[in-house]
């Protein structure tokens, strides 16, 4: 597949790669526009974001085995392949192990009383229905019980196939990394590649060979919780990570026994649940769908990714649990998906909830219909399908599908023969190997971005530092939300970090995101430093799933603790631990620096001393739009383009109370050192954009910009973004250093879908954009005509 840009010349046949000329463009503005429609199908294999690596594919002869296999299952046993539980707990408890794993994750209970629950409650493994072979697969993190289990699967089942054991590693599993909303502000595919190979590593060690990961829900809704658990509001950004965190899991290329099957969630458009309330409805056209919400997840197929878990909504008025368009239409036949499908937790019975289905009968029947291969924690496929298939309601063929693609996802991953882990497996990460430390420290110091700083930063670590803020010496606290298998004893808070980094510091809790405000200590605080350090934010249960914010100013009374804090007159340095964007428009103009943290990880606390001190230059670029009030929401920089753009004037696009401009763009971060951007150059090749610019360290430090490349369709057949973003490049520079920086735009990435799903390449006026941020860069215009040339 080839496209060719039909300037003059190149219309000619000469001087391919030759620059657009101002009078040319003049010229070409007039020319009569034309459409070329690419059909869905075709547009499913064109748009690629990964390097194309695979997990290992099934032999011949595997393949016959799984067809084998299939012959020889009764009924039962074929739904029980479709069929995953969680141990049922026995005893004082009136919740399932589900609910108190929610439990603990939103910090209704704390690790340790979930810790103590379990080990006073018996918990039922269901060893008989496993025995009749009714299980596939297994929610379990204990590798000793896991060994138990698969010995019955295997051993003592009629067909002996394996269990697949999953879980929730969504960024690490013993190392815990940056929440994905900060790590994919790295901007560095490589090293969130790694996260996931060091999680696959780590988990498969002990038997988990299946996570739920990674979510890649374009999140614009700042609100909402579980913006911490994807990579931001942005397509493209959130489509490199995917495949690159694909990569990671699934790619092992020293050895494919490390390797863990990827899960992407929630498919799909999750994220755009109205008002941010989570599990909420969502609507929008089918253009949007494909353009934004889905493009992470056919970037992630395209890589590889083996299953898929449909999401809790209802999209467009039906539940994608039962969502035929998107399970079997576009999931399936469109992109190709060859793995499986399972529902969120209980999300086929939700359904009955929904109003979409009348009984579990009917649920599980237009589950099974829709393409959702196997039941997340429901027991409907197995007590309810072999019904519907005896009175015409489920088809049998639809059920040796959804059991074909299972067993060719535990055969790929090698369960069949090694099912189980060796005591020295076990203990393997028992104490963290360096590298998997030094991955992490390396991954939080570049999740950082300095907001703010108005020559307070960095900090001389000779001077007074008073540490201020319950946040700041909390260890959990710094794993964020959802990082189920991370350990206290493994990490790292700010106040550790500065003593590791030698520094002069006193520690003053005074206040934290919930609670009372210690005003004696605030005074003491005062006294003792000569610089402030406030550590503010949330707690990391206030982000993740069932954690919506009606508010999300700063919680609790820290606000109150900064005023005070301000009126001593010495410098204030506020190191922000959070999960998701804070509207901060107060802390931004009374602050003197500001530094987003988020959660970074188990070792947040060296990485943070790092920053403050000089050692490691921020380099952080923020994956999300921070708007200067609640009211924005939802923000995001690439929303379509409307006929009354935001301005000062009364009939325009915005609030009278409030900015028309975000507090912080997407794209956003500051450096130690300054970098300029000029020259601005573009040329066609055959197939690319070729967009240069220099850029120039005029600072004193070395570091490092991340150069951002934005696109505007000027006019096209259906309304397009103001902007977006089109590729990036990270750039390393020695102060006073400069460098041409090139990203290539292929041509096949202009286009758009329409609401038929068909692919779109329209010639016509474009402009480029280039920039340290989504708002402030240099532009071109270009004309450009596409042609499909073989």
């Amino acid at each position: 597949m080839g496209y060719s840009s039909l300037t003059k010349e190149i219309r000619n046949g000469s001087n391919s790669g030759k620059k657009v000329k101002k009078n040319e463009m003049k010229e070409m503005k007039c020319q009569k526009r034309t459409r070329i429609i690419i059909k869905s199908r075709f547009a499913a294999n064109i748009l690629k974001y990964g390097k194309g690596k695979h997990m290992k594919q099934l032999t011949e002869k595997q393949k016959e085995q799984i067809e084998v296999l299939l012959k020889e299952m009764t009924i039962e046993e074929k739904l029980g392949q479709m069929n995953q539980i969680s141990p049922s707990i026995v005893g004082g408890f009136d919740v399932s192990f589900e609910e108190l794993i929610e439990m603990m994750t939103d910090g209704r209970i704390s690790k340790e009383e979930f810790g103590r629950m379990m080990a006073g409650a018996k918990q039922d493994y269901h060893d008989d229905v496993n025995r009749a072979g009714g299980l596939s697969s297994v929610l379990i993190s204990d590798p000793e019980v896991a060994n138990q289990l698969q010995k019955i699967a295997v051993e003592e089942t009629r067909l002996g196939i394996p269990l697949l054991f999953g879980f929730d590693v969504i960024h690490g599993f013993r190392t815990v990394v940056p929440i994905a909303l900060a790590e994919a502000g790295t901007f560095e595919m490589d090293l969130i590649e790694k996260t996931g190979r060091i999680a696959a590593k780590e988990s498969r060690a002990v038997g988990i060979a299946w996570h739920f990961a990674p979510m890649v829900d374009i999140s614009r809704d700042a609100r909402w919780g579980r913006i911490s658990e994807g990579p931001g509001e942005d397509p493209y950004l959130a489509s490199a990570f995917a495949a690159a965190r694909v990569r990671g899991l699934q790619n092992d290329e020293e050895d494919s026994n490390n390797e863990v099957a990827a899960c992407l969630k929630h498919y799909a458009a999750y994220g755009a649940c109205e008002s941010g309330r989570d599990y909420n409805t969502t609507g929008m056209a089918l253009s949007m769908l494909h353009n934004t919400y889905l493009a992470p997840f056919k970037a992630a197929v395209e890589e590889g990714a083996v299953t898929v878990m449909a999401a809790f909504n209802d999209l467009n008025g039906i539940p994608c649990t039962v969502n035929k368009y998107l399970l079997r239409d576009i999931l399936k036949d469109m992109y190709g998906f060859e793995g499986f499908v399972v529902s969120d937790a209980n999300a086929i019975k939700e359904c009955v909830v929904h109003g979409i289905a009348e009984d579990e009968t009917e649920a599980a029947a237009k589950a099974m219909a829709a393409g959702m291969d196997m039941d997340m924690g429901t027991w409907i496929y197995s007590r309810k399908l072999k019904e519907a298939v005896e009175t015409g309601k489920a088809d049998i063929s639809d059920i040796d599908d959804a059991v074909r693609r299972i067993l060719s996802i535990k055969m790929r991953l090698g369960l069949f023969d090694h099912p189980y882990v060796t005591q020295e497996q076990m203990h393997r990460y028992d104490t963290l190997p360096q590298e998997h430390i030094a991955h992490a420290l390396e991954t939080a110091e570049k999740s950082i971005v300095l907001l703010k700083n108005e020559g307070v930063l960095p900090l001389e670590k000779s001077a007074n530092i008073s540490l201020v803020g319950a946040l700041a010496d909390m260890p959990e606290e710094v794993l964020g939300s959802w990082a189920i298998g991370g350990r206290a004893k493994d990490c790292v808070t700010i106040y550790q970090g500065l003593q590791n980094a030698g520094a002069a510091v006193s520690y003053h809790p005074c206040c934290g995101p919930e609670g009372e405000l210690d005003e004696a200590q605030v005074r003491m605080a005062v006294e003792a430093g000569d610089v402030i350090v406030a550590v503010v934010g949330e707690l990391a249960s206030m982000s993740g799933e069932a954690s919506s914010r009606a508010d999300i100013s700063l919680p609790g009374r820290q606000q109150e603790m900064l005023k005070m804090l301000l009126e001593s007159g010495k410098p204030v340095v506020a190191l922000l631990m959070n999960g998701r964007p804070l509207a901060l428009s107060w802390e931004k103009e009374h602050l003197p620096a500001m530094v987003e943290c988020w959660h970074l990880g188990i070792q947040m606390g060296n990485a943070v001393a790092h920053v403050l001190f000089g050692e490691v230059n921020p380099s952080g670029k923020l994956t999300c739009t921070f708007p200067a009030v609640t009211g924005q929401c939802p923000m995001y920089y690439n929303a379509p383009k409307t006929g009354r753009p935001g301005s000062k004037s009364k009939f325009t696009s915005r609030y009278l109370d409030a900015p028309v401009e975000p507090l912080y763009p997407f794209g956003y971060g500051l450096s130690y050192t300054e970098f300029t951007y000029s020259d601005m150059d573009v040329q066609e090749t055959k197939e690319h954009l070729q967009v240069r610019v220099l850029l120039k360290n005029t600072g004193s430090r070395d570091g490092a910009e991340v150069v951002q490349l934005y696109m505007q369709d000027v006019c096209a057949s259906i309304v397009r973004p103001v902007k977006e973003l089109k590729g990036f490049a990270k750039q390393y520079l020695k102060a006073g250093e400069s460098k041409t920086v090139t990203i290539m735009l292929p041509k096949y990435q202009m286009g758009f879908y329409d609401d038929q799903a068909r692919y779109h390449l329209e010639d016509g006026r474009f402009i480029l954009y280039i920039g340290g941020n989504s708002k402030d860069c240099l532009s071109q215009e270009v004309y450009v005509r596409f042609e499909i040339t073989g």
